[in-house]
């Protein structure tokens, strides 16, 4: 998914100008003839990732148009730039929140610079907000990637359980994130801020879940050196979520039962019970029922937690949010490790959004960590994702009934050295109308090879359109620089523009 850049100036060949070469390195853009336009425009439009903003405009000014834009969007990173800049110029944009700064008319390397710097440090501060949100339990359903239609009754869902202190159970597949909707049901909640305290229950030692759960005291057992609260002490006044809660042994859902129940906690070894207060939120991979029916897990435990159920479905019934997934693990392995992947290839998008991920998001994530580190250029190609994409490209036409060879329309008992001239080249006519054309032809209509210059233009003019005017990727899978390549755009004739416009 492209990023999208606002470019406001009130000079129409400046603008084009911006906008080409920003086009030209793959961004998407929107364009705004002055300032109070651009306000209208960010105001209207939320897929905005930056804004190039010029200082000097009539009407409503470029200072006056960066704070209405950092009033709104505070996050929102701004280049401003103007043909006379001065020291004081420079100050006040700063002032005023702007990312960058440069003077009219600026090289196109010195503009992607600039950006690529502006949206590096935005992704940057994403993360640590995102970060410091999950480390105080704020996590929203904002912060949740679901915009595929199968995701809005779970939204609906989720915000309807953070109106009240009801015990949630949120069933579905490992990996599809589970604790993610859990941590936005407490950040939608009266207990935001408050602890969340996550346990995986079938991680824990089955001799050791009641001191992990319930606590104990100094000396109640070989090895208590110390008095240990508990997870339901931990999470007293917050959010205890209890991962594959169906995992726990029989005894210890006894326990669990009355906690629930008495809203208190009996440690180890303790002469009184500790009253707590904490929300449950349950989740499981499993099917309670068939384990209450099993004699695996409590019935009226079940029924304790099965109060409010939310179902999460799996990442291959809502493709459509595989696409903004992939950005936003980008964009956080980006400042995690030092990268500078700005996105997938075209072909990698439709690659990744075929695959049925039977490992859900948690594999999805893992998939591009991997993909990101593996990277040798700016953009994620399929060999990026070997374990999907197997040991070489599979391509849908491999997969197409593939015509008989040229040979099979000659008759079994037939020779080239008996037949007639008029029935070999009906023969003949027939198999070549068996082969398929290249995308780009060889011979001319005289069966004379082309010149070379002619097909040069072909195939340049068949890379820009399959990889949608990405220039930097059609230089690399050309062999050439981006400097000759837009040469060699001049020297055929070939508009640039209209392959971006298409796009």
């Amino acid at each position: 998914m492209a990023k999208t850049i606002l470019i406001v100036d009130d000079d129409p060949a400046q603008r084009r100008l911006l906008q080409a070469a920003v086009e030209r390195a793959g961004f998407s853009t929107r364009t705004a003839e002055g300032g109070r336009e651009a306000v209208d425009c960010i105001d209207k439009h939320d897929d905005v990732d930056l804004v190039m903003l010029d200082l000097i405009m009539p009407g409503m000014s470029g200072q006056e148009a960066l704070k209405e834009i950092r009033a709104r969007r505070p996050e929102l990173p701004c280049i401003v730039l103007t043909a006379s800049g001065g020291i004081d110029t420079v100050v006040q944009a700063m002032q005023a929140g702007a990312s960058d700064f440069f003077v009219k008319p600026a090289s196109p390397e010195r503009i992607m610079v600039s950006i690529r710097n502006a949206l590096d440090l935005s992704n940057l501060k994403t993360e640590v907000v995102r970060l410091k949100k999950k480390a105080v339990g704020r996590l929203s359903f904002e912060d949740m990637v679901a915009q595929a239609p199968v995701m809005a009754p779970v939204v609906r869902m989720g915000k309807r359980a953070a109106a009240s202190n009801i015990p949630v159970l949120i069933t579905g597949e490992s990996g599809v994130g589970k604790e993610l909707l859990a941590r936005a049901i407490q950040g939608a909640s009266e207990r935001a801020g408050k602890p969340f305290v996550a346990v995986n229950c079938g991680a824990i030692p089955e001799n050791l879940v009641e001191s992990i759960l319930f606590g104990h005291v100094k000396g109640s057992f070989t090895g208590a050196v110390e008095n240990h609260a508990g997870k339901f002490v931990e999470a007293s006044g917050g959010t205890l979520f209890l991962d594959e809660v169906g995992e726990l042994p029989l005894d210890m859902q006894v326990k669990l039962l009355r906690v629930l129940q008495e809203g208190e906690v009996d440690p180890i070894g303790a002469k009184r019970p500790i009253k707590v207060d904490a929300r449950i939120i349950s989740a499981t991979n499993k099917d309670l029922q068939k384990l209450v029916a099993d004699g695996r897990f409590r019935e009226d435990l079940f029924y304790r937690l099965n109060v409010f159920p939310v179902e999460m479905p799996p990442l291959r019934e809502r493709r459509e949010d595989i696409e903004a997934l992939i950005v936003r693990f980008i964009s956080r392995f980006n400042a995690e490790e030092g990268r500078s992947v700005r996105g997938c290839a075209p072909e990698t998008i439709r690659m990744l959004k075929a695959f049925d991920w039977p490992g859900n998001v948690r594999q999805l994530e893992n998939s591009v960590f991997r993909a990101v580190i593996l990277c040798e250029g700016e953009w994620l190609q399929p060999e990026d994702f070997p374990q999907i994409c197997g040991p070489r490209e599979h391509t849908q036409a491999e997969d197409s009934p593939r015509p008989e060879p040229a040979a099979s329309v000659l008759p079994a008992n037939d020779t080239l050295g008996v037949e007639s001239p008029q029935r070999m080249g009906a023969y003949i006519e027939q198999a070549q109308a068996l082969v398929t054309e290249p995308p780009v032809r060889i011979f001319d209509e005289g069966g004379h090879l082309r010149a070379l210059e002619a097909i040069e233009r072909d195939l340049i003019e068949l890379a820009i359109e399959h990889y949608a005017g990405h220039m930097s990727e059609i230089a690399r899978r050309l062999g050439i620089g981006r400097s000759t390549l837009y040469r060699k755009l001049r020297e055929y004739g070939l508009d640039e523009s209209r392959f971006v416009a298409e796009r």
